[in-house]
């Protein structure tokens, strides 16, 4: 109860500022928090070192990172979806066609994203083409705070299906796909067991196969995403052009997660700094105390 309030006094809060005050806010946070953070703190330069080697200040390129999540959660608390249409008249858009010839068949797609910028923007740009967009979030414990997070994405025009684990949510992103509608999957990090080993990084750790799965018995296509945030005001959402995924064999499933890890890889290298996985992710993470 306390969780949900808090998130609740936030929203609150977060809703009255004007929109330049919340970005700044959001960012001013992220880094304090930073300084705070422990091991968060230490998995987001071990993540930084993963994806800047020796290019960069690796430490200032981590406080971004918490930056950029700050900013992330500034915008979740502040969108109303009054709000929504300006927002969205401020998205660049790169590789539009890509979605837009998938459109023109009639079937489903499938997008996989990273954990950059604010992935939920993308949303917006699937409702201004009158797409229906599927997405599946982690289920929560606490019934009233999933309600208000669905609540919150669709604002953005995007329908949630909770991963609770269970057959039916494989099943309710298939009907989705078969009918048309696009499935947005965040595809970076596992959360659940029975993902499929990939190569991410120069590291092997497991990676989601649900895309990879959905589009060999659906045979739609799966474009890489990702929604990064502009400098000031507005996000520049990058569509690349489909993965290829094999329809047959029988590592079908593990190559085409790789090659959906690979393009991820590429999105994130973009700039990192505003990829914000702050949670172990490589089994050697295990190691940090």
């Amino acid at each position: 109860m306390l969780e949900y309030l808090g998130y609740r006094l936030a929203a609150a809060v977060f809703g009255l500022l004007p929109e330049p005050l919340m970005r700044r806010v959001g960012s001013v946070l992220g880094s304090f928090a930073y300084s705070r953070a422990d091991r968060r703190r230490l998995m987001a330069i071990r993540h930084m070192t993963r994806a800047l080697g020796s290019e960069r200040e690796i430490e200032q390129a981590a406080q971004q990172a918490f930056a950029a999540y700050g900013r992330y959660w500034a915008e979740v608390f502040w969108v109303r979806p009054r709000r929504v249409s300006a927002m969205r008249a401020r998205i660049a858009v790169d590789g539009l066609d890509h979605i837009k010839a998938a459109q023109s068949t009639g079937r489903g797609m499938i997008y996989v994203l990273p954990h950059i910028g604010n992935w939920e923007v993308a949303g917006s740009v699937a409702q201004n083409l009158g797409l229906e967009l599927i997405a599946v979030a982690e289920d929560l414990p606490n019934p009233r705070l999933a309600r208000w997070f669905a609540g919150v994405r669709k604002a953005f025009g995007i329908d949630v299906v909770f991963a609770d684990g269970s057959p039916g949510v494989m099943a309710a992103l298939a009907e989705g796909l078969r009918r048309g509608a696009a499935v947005a999957l965040v595809s970076d990090r596992n959360v659940r067991e029975g993902g499929s080993l990939v190569e991410f990084f120069g590291e092997e750790t497991e990676l989601p196969a649900g895309a990879a799965l959905l589009a060999t018995r659906l045979d739609v296509p799966v474009f890489p995403i990702a929604a990064f945030f502009a400098d000031g005001p507005g996000h520049h959402l990058v569509i690349e052009a489909p993965v290829e995924i094999p329809s047959e064999g029988p590592e079908r499933i593990s190559v085409g997660t790789q090659r959906i890890a690979t393009a991820l890889e590429g999105l994130i290298r973009r700039d990192p700094t505003q990829w914000h996985i702050l949670q172990p992710n490589w089994p050697s993470d295990s190691a940090v105390p």
